[in-house]
């Protein structure tokens, strides 16, 4: 019996433009929005985590992997999606958290990573051992990044058999795209992966994978990461250009099990995503995207608090998350360069959206809970609505949307959603 992602796969070959959507947060609301649009669409949710966000000791979120495959399937239990379709991913697995450790004590961390992964029942396993560690050569080479994914594919491979599960593992194996969390400069130009350079990645794998014993999971090997020329920065989107991937989008034509995925493809237009699902990119994940669009609806809900709310009663949620992003600016600090004033307006629009990092912080999700206990409480006028959201207006209006501020954050981040589902059902 074929996986839902197995089945996207076999689509692809068959001809046929289909893909899948991968959701890269942990924000309640943009989980909500997944689940709902799943629904709505009767097709499955992917939803992804990674290695630097859920890990065995908890990641920037505090959440292990079981935690997280808690809070994906708590979201659909409330949205009424069977657990059946949903799908969890592992993005990035490999050293990354530890590649200021030695090879070998960093690989000894990602082996548990990987084990703690397929234990909690997350099934779509990347696999990305092409971070340096401590004394490592740079670059790495192809054989020893490969050595690297055929030993954590053992351990998977291994782990799924302990839990009475064999076989149902699929695997993405490639990394030509930003490590997790994303670029760190300004982007200059962007030169899509290479057909050669593909080609060796893929016989790299393949001869490492036999080296272990792991002939009979290539077929299960279902997605191969490769940069399709698209990413973002703080204030650009580079737009897929699908002329120059011509003779890219061939290279998995050999291998019947196996399409592209691309990585930070937030922000291309619905026709650029359609392209590339079209181009067999047939897995495109999005992050960022859904929080810049959670953080658009907020502040929208939030200037609507400041015209039907006492001073005394506001939230202040734009000034409670810059208060935070300032006390603690890890997560943000050495992303954003300029003066005090171009740092301040990345805070808050970057197309980075580093401020994702912060919702869950007590101070800002108590506000974020006022301010929208404040306007369910209220009355919004409907022309005020317009002015600040007005497709969610429009919804309204049709009758298709209640006047209730989780309902309209929720629909307003299914608008990004809704583009993907376009691109990856066109039928749809």
């Amino acid at each position: 019996m074929l996986s839902a992602l197995q089945d996207v796969v076999q689509h692809q070959k068959a001809g046929e433009a289909v893909g899948i959507t991968s959701v890269c947060s942990a924000h309640p609301l943009v989980l909500e929005a997944a689940m709902l649009q799943a629904s709505d669409d009767g097709s499955h949710v992917l939803v992804e985590a990674t290695s630097n966000q859920v890990d065995q000791t908890g990641g920037y979120t505090g959440m292990r992997p079981k935690d997280f495959r808690e809070l994906v399937f708590g979201a659909a239990i409330r949205c009424g999606l069977p657990s059946a379709r949903v799908l969890l991913g592992g993005d990035h697995l490999g050293p990354n958290r530890w590649r200021h450790l030695p090879p070998d004590e960093a690989m000894q961390h990602a082996d548990v990573l990987v084990a703690a992964y397929v234990a909690a029942g997350f099934t779509k396993i990347h696999l990305d051992c092409s971070f340096p560690c401590a004394g490592d050569p740079t670059p790495l080479t192809d054989d020893l990044v490969a050595h690297r994914a055929a030993r954590l594919m053992r351990v998977a491979e291994d782990t799924a058999a302990a839990q009475g599960v064999a076989g149902v593992l699929c695997y993405v194996i490639g990394t030509e795209v930003p490590v997790p969390g994303g670029a760190r400069g300004v982007i200059g130009g962007l030169v899509p992966t290479s057909p050669e350079a593909a080609r060796t990645t893929l016989k790299r794998h393949r001869k490492a994978f036999a080296e272990q014993g792991l002939d009979d999971v290539w077929p299960r090997v279902m997605a191969l990461v490769v940069q399709p020329g698209v990413e973002f920065d703080h204030l650009r989107v580079i737009d897929y250009a699908r002329a120059h991937t011509t003779d890219l989008q061939h290279v998995l034509d050999g291998e019947p099990d196996m399409v592209f995925e691309a990585h930070s493809t937030d922000y291309q237009t619905v026709e650029n995503l359609t392209a590339l699902v079209e181009d067999h990119w047939a897995v495109l994940k999005v992050g960022p995207g859904l929080t810049f669009a959670l953080r658009e609806a907020l502040f929208a809900l939030a200037a609507i608090e400041d015209e039907l709310v006492e001073e005394s009663g506001r939230s202040r949620l734009a000034e409670v998350v810059e208060r935070r992003m300032l006390a603690e600016p890890g997560q943000w600090e050495k992303y954003y360069s300029g003066d005090a004033r171009e740092q301040r307006l990345a805070r808050r629009y970057s197309y980075s959206d580093r401020l994702r990092y912060y919702w869950p912080d007590p101070e800002v999700h108590e506000a974020q809970e006022r301010l929208l206990d404040n306007l369910t409480r209220r009355e919004i006028p409907l022309p005020m609505l317009s002015q600040h959201m007005p497709d969610q207006y429009a919804r309204v209006r049709r009758g298709d949307l209640t006047v209730q501020p989780r309902a309209l954050v929720v629909d307003h981040v299914r608008d990004v959603l809704r583009a993907y589902a376009h691109a990856c059902a066109p039928h749809i």
